[in-house]
């Protein structure tokens, strides 16, 4: 029997709780709206778990060109710049809002802003709230706030099943509860429903996040963009963690270098150092341990005593594996820790089905382009959010369509797909690779099981990554080490993905497809 909670009808209902959503939420109010979190709120969020923080070009060194500047550098050529330049340009607007909400960030003696540096950033613009433990404060602040405002119902413990449809239109959402299934009727869903590490083993986000909102959404018919752009985090804390736990690029910001295990700073030879983008870390990284090596973060000297001070968070993590930063190497290895890759939306956080929004890490607005740099996507969520909600609020509500009930689907199980992706969709790519993914993974994807969602959001990451033949950015292909002279985004609905899958023959896709040279030398590592 499945419950229609009527007494909700006409709400826009909002899918995840970490910031992008909490965002969403209290922006829209006084409107009424209803957040849907499977986990308690703010629980179970990559935004929880974020050790940087907010970047902004607020310093008196700093602007909003400066900061666009590196954010087009590290994207490698595929950000929009349009997108880029607007939501940089409202930083200094999200720290406020946050502040408004009750965010206390760092600061220093003369009660300013307390900016940080990190990888691939010209000048020091991060804020921070309570130091490495920025994504807690930040989104308990925020829970807080949420609690204090009668307009925003939230539903823990509800899980989003499917978007239902009313032709193109979406009018419902179908969730699993604890009492069994529900629908909300509504004409306005947001997905804020975080990345797609759960797909892999070795991750930074939380296991169960596998891409829930791409799967509904790619299955709702909505374009998706940039799905082959899977963001490695360089310094992972290698260990029997699970997820790992992440140390993050302000240690290096703070001076520590990478060694292997024979003491060589490999990264000395590399334009950047320790601070070139995160998918040239990534890529030298991988590069020392496929050749059988071991890579450590060396903090001693250039930290030392005072690594636990000023990282608290991670100094605890070392601490669960044994490791004293302040006087031992951190033993570290590259992790998923980001998608670039998602649903696609415009300015304001629509995607191609009408009634259908998306914010934060499930979008993909081409902010981040082919590599994101550090401390944009807390940016991102925070402003996409707030836009979001101005954009619902400006539109008259939709009608109330009837709803058709589907069957409840089976719970969501990425373990099958995981091994898959873990094997072949990883830091280093090719034909072969994405072509044995792509047969494993298209009948799981067209099936009705537990793996079937997930399955979807895998397979849609090869399919984009098996067209994209060049190197650029965190998509890193082996057999085709260079990158085109123009790099291009590139959107696709489900039915384009099956069909594609259905037909991939080595070489041989027919146009549009096809990429054609010139190609470029890509960075390297």
């Amino acid at each position: 029997m499945t419950e229609i909670l009527g007494h909700l009808t006409g709400r826009t209902v909002i899918v995840g709780s970490g910031l992008a959503g909490l965002m969403t939420a209290l922006t829209l109010a006084p409107e009424r709206c209803v957040i849907v979190t499977r986990a308690a709120l703010g629980a179970e969020t990559s935004s929880v778990w974020a050790q940087g923080g907010i970047a902004a070009g607020m310093g008196a060194d700093d602007s909003a060109a400066l900061h666009l500047a590196d954010t087009l550098s590290a994207g490698d050529g595929l950000c929009d710049p349009i997108i880029a330049a607007g939501i940089i340009a409202e930083a200094p607007a999200a720290i406020a809002a946050l502040q408004r909400a009750g965010v206390h960030f760092d600061r220093n003696a003369a009660g300013e802003l307390s900016l940080g540096l990190e990888a691939a950033h010209s000048r020091r613009r991060i804020v921070h709230a309570e130091g490495d433990g920025s994504g807690a404060a930040i989104v308990a602040a925020l829970v807080r706030a949420v609690a204090q405002t009668p307009a925003i119902s939230v539903l823990e413990g509800f899980e989003a099943r499917r978007i239902l449809m009313d032709g193109e239109r979406v009018a419902g959402l179908l969730c699993a509860t604890p009492n069994g299934a529900a629908i909300l009727p509504t004409s306005r869903v947001v997905l804020a429903t975080g990345g797609i590490g759960g797909l892999y083993d070795a991750t930074t986000n939380p296991m169960g996040n596998f891409g829930q909102g791409i799967a509904l959404a790619a299955r709702a018919g909505a374009a998706l963009a940039d799905m082959e752009f899977v963001q490695f985090h360089p310094t992972a804390l290698d260990s029997r963690r699970r997820p790992l736990a992440l140390v993050s690029e302000a240690v290096r910001g703070e001076g520590a270098l990478l060694v292997n295990e024979r003491g060589d700073r490999f990264m000395a030879r590399i334009p950047g150092a320790e601070l070139a983008p995160r998918d040239v870390v990534a890529r030298a990284i991988s590069a020392e341990i496929a050749r059988g090596g071991r890579v450590f973060l060396d903090a001693r000297d250039a930290l030392g005593s005072r690594f636990a001070a000023r990282f608290p968070v991670i100094s605890a993590l070392c601490g669960e594996a044994g490791i004293d930063p302040a006087k031992d190497l951190i033993p570290v290895r590259p992790a998923v820790h980001y998608h670039m890759g998602g649903v696609a939306t415009d300015a304001n956080g629509r995607s191609s089905v009408p009634g259908l929004w998306a914010a934060g890490e499930a979008a993909s607005t081409g902010l981040h382009g082919a590599n994101r740099l550090a401390s944009n996507s807390l940016l991102e969520a925070a402003v996409m959010g707030m836009r979001t909600a101005r954009d619902i609020s400006a539109m008259p509500a939709g009608p109330d369509d009837a709803i058709i009930a589907e069957r409840l689907p089976a719970p969501a199980d990425a373990s099958l797909v995981r091994p898959i992706v873990s094997r072949h969709l990883g830091v280093l790519r090719n034909a072969d690779a994405l072509e044995t993914a792509i047969a494993a993974l298209l009948p799981v994807a067209e099936g009705d099981g537990p793996a079937a969602d997930p399955g979807i959001v895998a397979l849609s990451i090869a399919v984009f990554a098996s067209l994209r033949m060049e190197s650029l950015g965190a998509h890193a292909r082996t057999d085709f080490p260079l990158k085109l002279a123009q790099a291009n985004r590139r959107q696709m609905r489900l039915s384009q993905v099956l069909e594609i899958a259905g037909a991939t023959q080595p070489y041989a896709l027919a146009p549009p497809y096809v990429l054609a040279p010139p190609y470029a030398l890509a960075r390297s590592a």
